[in-house]
């Protein structure tokens, strides 16, 4: 037995054996499960995948209009956060459908909330991409 797992049956806490009783298995297998987690939503979450497109063009673009380390590592962060709230919006969207199936007006408020988280970090990250990619693109195509 680990010492978390004694020290959180000493306080009375068994919630990684009750919920979690394969959380034991170590640190290459929590790495498998959470490729498993981030694969399942890009399979299963068509804004996903969007998001996936435009965040490679975003980059494949950055490297070609061959823009600073800083930029660069600007636009990544924007993916970053947009790839997050997609992660966690599905998560939720998935908590609340085991919550309940039918019609329900305060999930479908949870839901339009986190949806809407999404679509914040996904106009910060246009926002990023103009700031970013309009002078690069400029001086490309107008330059001196």
């Amino acid at each position: 037995m680990s010492e978390q797992v004694r020290r959180d049956d000493e306080l009375g806490d068994d919630h990684t054996a009750r919920v979690h009783p394969y959380a034991q298995h170590g640190f290459i297998t929590g790495m498998t499960h959470a490729w498993h987690g981030v694969l399942h939503v890009f399979k299963h979450e068509r804004n996903a995948r969007i998001h996936l497109l435009f965040a490679v063009l975003a980059f494949v673009l950055g490297v070609l209009l061959k823009l600073s380390d800083e930029q660069l590592a600007a636009v990544v962060f924007a993916i970053i956060i947009v790839f997050l709230a997609e992660i966690f919006n599905t998560a939720i969207e998935r908590t609340l459908d085991l919550i309940d199936i039918h019609e329900n007006a305060q999930i479908k408020l949870i839901k339009d909330m986190s949806a809407g988280g999404v679509l914040v970090a996904a106009v910060g990250a246009v926002l990023v991409g103009i700031a970013v990619f309009f002078p690069a693109l400029v001086e490309m195509l107008w330059g001196r």
